[in-house]
């Protein structure tokens, strides 16, 4: 025998009605998360703030007024008139109008991909070198930093000493060897040499220590199985070294490249642009018409072009990191 809900005296339970054109009702997030939520952002920002604060100051404030500057007629007259007019890109045009643009655009070229060559080709002979076991093969590899722990005009007051033509030790040393000496910073065809020649010596240790570095990340085990094939030191290194080696070495390179369009300290110390401008590049170029003939205008404009060049490689320097990083 059955009851039914109203004999028993109780109200059915209420059915849910089915609506099906209408869509399903969004549950609301809870309050609670999205304080949560909102909360991590804050801090989030919060640690980032500060290195954006940093950058925009140190880095941002500078570049922007170098623009403002090279777009100016900036003299030394502006430093206590406050009046710079604007001149647009005249001094850009000033810049590369000049004779000499051409000749700092060529140097700067031959300067950097002399230095660049030099540089990776002594420093992975080294790192292939100090990857072998062998005693004092630490202590050797520390003696390498010496050149990164001088200060560079310190550096190129010694090797100014050094190629002195009359009394430097090199050319005492060829005469020695009955090769006659060199004016190696008097002789327009040689200085530019001479210069990169010390920015390759200054340029090693920082080859030597990626170079390593990358090398110590390749696995043993392919050495050991190559060994085993019979592989020969050439076939090892063009099929295991190299391709394993090839992400660190664009970065080696890129960033070799930006560090040497920008070097300054280094020629001024040992040639000061000459002779004959034949070492003038676009950094000692800046500084030429900045700090020495007072046209603040023309100088930003260089630099400017020099940060232009610059960013290119840094470009591509982040693509070669994030490859590698994908790698």
């Amino acid at each position: 025998m059955t009851t039914t809900a109203a004999e028993a005296g109780t109200e059915p339970a209420a059915m849910p009605r089915r609506n099906r054109g209408a869509l399903p009702t969004p549950t609301p997030r809870p309050i609670r998360a999205t304080n949560h939520r909102r909360h991590e952002v804050l801090i989030q920002w919060a640690f980032v703030a500060p290195a954006i604060l940093y950058i925009a100051f140190f880095f941002g404030y500078p570049v922007a007024k170098n623009i403002v500057m090279s777009l100016q007629d900036y003299t030394t007259k502006t430093f206590y008139t406050g009046e710079a007019p604007f001149v647009g890109v005249a001094n850009y045009v000033t810049v590369i109008a000049s004779s000499l643009f051409p000749t700092t655009i060529i140097n700067t070229a031959l300067f950097t991909v002399g230095s660049i060559i030099g540089q990776f080709a002594i420093g992975l002979a080294l790192a292939l070198f100090f990857q072998r076991r062998f005693p004092l093969n630490s202590f050797l590899r520390a003696l390498l930093l010496v050149p990164w722990l001088l200060p560079l005009i310190a550096s190129s007051a010694v090797w100014k000493w050094m190629l002195d033509q009359d009394s430097g030790v090199i050319n005492e040393l060829l005469k020695a060897l009955h090769l006659g000496s060199v004016p190696w910073l008097v002789d327009p065809n040689v200085a530019l040499v001479a210069v990169i020649l010390v920015n390759v010596w200054l340029g090693i240790p920082f080859n030597v220590t990626i170079l390593y570095s990358g090398l110590q990340e390749i696995p043993p085990e392919l050495y050991e199985a190559a060994a085993l094939d019979g592989a020969t030191r050439a076939q090892t290194f063009w099929n295991i070294t190299w391709p394993n080696l090839r992400p660190v070495v664009s970065v080696v390179l890129v960033l070799g490249v930006v560090y040497t369009l920008k070097v300054l300290d280094i020629i001024l110390g040992l040639t000061g642009g000459g002779p004959a401008n034949s070492t003038q590049t676009l950094a000692t170029d800046s500084y030429h018409r900045s700090f020495v003939e007072f046209a603040f205008g023309p100088g930003a404009a260089v630099s400017n072009i020099l940060i232009v060049i610059s960013l290119v490689f840094s470009f591509i320097y982040l693509r070669s990191n994030r490859r590698a990083v994908d790698e």
